[in-house]
């Protein structure tokens, strides 16, 4: 089977996914329509709330998407990024786990794509993991507990980051 086939397999089986989640929603929706519509009314604005938070993080990730898959080929995210990468690979990893912000499912997309273009796994989970360093929470953690265990926390989240990585890329090669 050629790459090309199964990415575009890959793809038909995450659109009918899409689509399936999409109408349980509508239908959900629908059902709390009828049976209590102030509620539904209320759960909607809250869904509609919500959806104006995390829209500029996803056009964000659909931009870097469409950036990656035009300007970067395989070999390039793959010298970044793949089995070859080495420290380097970890570093960004982990620096821009740190550096994203919103909420985590909308970068699964972008994750998902670069690990198709030759991302290995481990770094994808050092990604995932390090995001719960959240740099604009860090003074107040630090006001509260001290910059001593901010510093021990941080360390040894970074530390925990690789660690999962690398299990993860043993288990998942």
């Amino acid at each position: 089977m050629r790459r090309s086939d199964k990415v575009s397999k890959q793809q038909k089986q995450q659109l009918t996914i899409g689509f399936t989640m999409l109408f349980v929603v509508v239908l959900l929706y629908s059902i709390a329509a009828v049976i209590s519509p102030d509620k539904a009314n209320i759960a909607f604005e809250n869904s509609a709330a919500i959806m104006k938070l995390i829209i500029s993080i996803l056009l964000l990730v659909t931009l870097l998407m469409a950036l990656i898959n035009s300007y970067l080929n395989p070999k390039k995210i793959a010298a970044h990024l793949g089995e070859e990468s080495g420290l380097r690979g970890w570093i960004i990893a982990v620096i821009a786990g740190i550096l994203s912000h919103g909420p985590g499912y909308v970068w699964y997309p972008m994750l998902n794509d670069l690990r198709q273009h030759g991302a290995h796994n481990g770094l994808i989970v050092a990604f995932i993991y390090a995001r719960s360093i959240k740099l604009p929470w860090l003074p107040i953690l630090a006001g509260y507990f001290g910059v001593l265990f901010t510093l021990f926390l941080v360390t040894f989240t970074i530390l925990g980051a690789v660690i999962q990585g690398m299990i993860a890329h043993r288990l998942l090669r």
